[in-house]
């Protein structure tokens, strides 16, 4: 369970997280909307502890472990793992390479490079990703959608039980927006992993069905609803005065 507390959080003396609050339970799924600038990628890198942001109010809380007493390895460490919205490029290293070291970290123990290349094998199929990418530099010379693909092959091996995805629609064109939401779903299903989303649209909704649906507006959620509040949002905007379910902050 992630418990946000009062979180206020700023980057170079601008205040972008004001008060916030949110809960996200054990196998939700959360959707997080607003406009442009507000503070929505912010958010997911303040959980992630991105040193280029400051907080100085509140807590975020991960099973009972202040995330903000950890650095980023020990958050990936609890399981925690955001694909974020612009995957960066890592020159030098393959994507085989990355996982295996990885998950060699997280067991402490060698790795069965059988069920390894099977497991990478399947997630590329899955994800209609050409397996040549699992021995190419991670990222490199891929397109936004492959990216998106790529990072959630490094999901499938990695087995993240809280998993965020900044804007993971991005760069995907109709038919991969299908496989990678099926991908998704499926991972959901099969792990029941909490997985908080950020997105502008709600097309990625239409796949994927959340169990809440937030606005994010001057830093803090101001609207809270299931899957259809994403709708009225596209339909009447973010100033309109929506009827919205009771705010999910416990």
């Amino acid at each position: 369970m992630l418990k946000i507390s009062n979180l206020t959080a700023k980057i170079e003396n601008k205040v972008v997280i004001n008060n916030m609050n949110l809960q996200i339970n054990d196998g939700e799924i959360h959707v997080i909307m607003g406009r442009n600038g507000i503070g929505k990628s912010t958010l997911c890198k303040v959980i992630m502890q991105d040193k280029n942001y400051e907080v100085v109010g509140g807590d975020i809380t991960y099973n009972g472990k202040n995330l903000l007493d950890l650095q980023t390895y020990e958050i990936a460490r609890e399981k925690i793992m955001l694909i974020a919205q612009n995957p960066i490029a890592i020159e030098g290293v393959t994507n085989a390479e990355l996982l295996r070291t990885s998950l060699r970290e997280i067991k402490n123990e060698n790795i069965n490079i059988f069920d390894f290349n099977k497991k990478m094998e399947d997630a590329c199929q899955a994800l209609d990703l050409d397996s040549k990418f699992i021995h190419r530099e991670v990222n490199v010379g891929a397109s936004g959608g492959e990216r998106k693909k790529i990072e959630l092959l490094h999901a499938a091996l990695l087995e993240p039980s809280f998993l965020i995805l900044d804007e993971i629609d991005s760069g995907l064109d109709v038919d991969a927006l299908k496989v990678v939401c099926n991908f998704i779903n499926d991972y959901h299903h099969k792990s029941n992993c909490s997985i908080l989303m950020i997105t502008h649209h709600p097309h990625l909704i239409e796949y994927i069905k959340p169990n809440f649906v937030h606005i994010l507006d001057e830093g803090k959620i101001t609207k809270t609803g299931d899957y259809h509040l994403a709708y009225e949002i596209e339909k009447a905007g973010y100033g309109a005065n929506i009827m919205v379910e009771d705010g999910n902050d416990e």
